[in-house]
């Protein structure tokens, strides 16, 4: 049976244990060594947080695969020292958490809730009703799980949804583009763009002074991938300028976001604690304990990342 390394903060082995332990039982590896302790040279697999006490894989001789606890891999992909198989974390809970906070705050920019929340004073202002979401164009940018998760439920909800991808690829009900002429092209229609691109040295700065540009005047921002896809000072810039009309933002370059950072104070910034979704213990267990299963029955592991592309 194969010894498991868990590699990650003290809280995360507390939620983690049980459901592992489940997990590994349910495919037939029950007796496995599972620990938070061992000697590298008996490790087969280890199941890893970035920021864990394990940052040399060298010692690790009877390594099979590193799989990881996040869905982000941008912390250890570049790791020399790791020359196994890689798995990102891809969790049902984790897709599902997302799209509900997408949705969310898509449907709250699209309907202005913001308005009748925050300006509630006594006086009645006789408006328009927002547009219907068919008359609303949504871009999402990255279409990995989770945004071709995002993409085809606002697509469900009868938005128009442009998806974007560096290489082409297809969604179900989405008008999908590829490559830089067609970010150009994604970013002059879309009324509402989402974020949900890896964090790579090529996806940095996406979203820089040209491209919030060729945006729609005032047009919305959400951001729950990660925190360098935006250059902060050409958002603030493009914000102080009415081009943008609103931010909601969920990652930052730094986490937790400074006090002094512009973000907290700015009107059209909405700033969440990184909070858009996050891992589930119990079907993340059976994701790693599908993935064990398949490396000791000699099968194709699911979730590889491509080290050439980083993620």
């Amino acid at each position: 049976m194969p010894n498991i390394l868990f590699a990650a903060r003290s809280e995360r082995w507390d939620q983690y244990e049980t459901p592992l332990r489940q997990a590994l039982s349910d495919v037939g590896l029950g007796d496995a060594l599972l620990t938070t302790e061992a000697a590298p040279e008996t490790v087969d697999y280890i199941v890893y947080a970035p920021n864990s006490e394990v940052q040399d894989f060298t010692p690790y001789t009877r390594l099979k695969a590193v799989l990881n606890l996040w869905a982000g891999v941008e912390d250890v992909v570049g790791n020399p020292t790791l020359n196994v198989p890689l798995a990102r974390m891809v969790d049902e809970g984790l897709t599902d958490g997302m799209v509900e906070w997408v949705t969310g705050h898509v449907l709250r920019h699209h309907l202005g809730m913001d308005t009748h929340i925050h300006g509630q004073d006594g006086v009645w202002r006789a408006g328009s009703a927002p547009p219907l979401a068919r008359d609303r164009t949504v871009a999402i940018l990255g279409l990995g799980t989770l945004g071709s998760a995002c993409a085809r439920a606002l697509a469900t909800l009868n938005f128009r949804v442009l998806g974007w991808s560096r290489s082409a690829k297809d969604v179900d009900g989405v008008q999908t583009f590829h490559g830089s002429e067609g970010l150009k092209d994604v970013l002059h229609r879309a009324e509402i763009v989402v974020l949900l691109l890896p964090d790579t040295p090529a996806t940095e700065n996406t979203l820089d002074a040209e491209a919030l540009a060729l945006m729609p005047t005032g047009a919305v921002i959400i951001n729950p991938g990660r925190g360098p896809l935006i250059d902060d000072d050409a958002l603030l810039s493009a914000l102080d300028a009415g081009q943008i009309g609103h931010a909601t933002l969920d990652v930052f370059r730094t986490e937790p976001l400074p006090p002094e950072h512009p973000f907290w104070a700015h009107p059209r910034v909405t700033v969440t604690p990184h909070i858009a979704s996050e891992t589930r213990a119990p079907s993340a267990a059976r994701v790693i304990a599908e993935n064990i299963r398949r490396g000791e029955a000699g099968e194709p592991f699911l979730h590889l990342v491509d080290r050439s592309l980083g993620y």
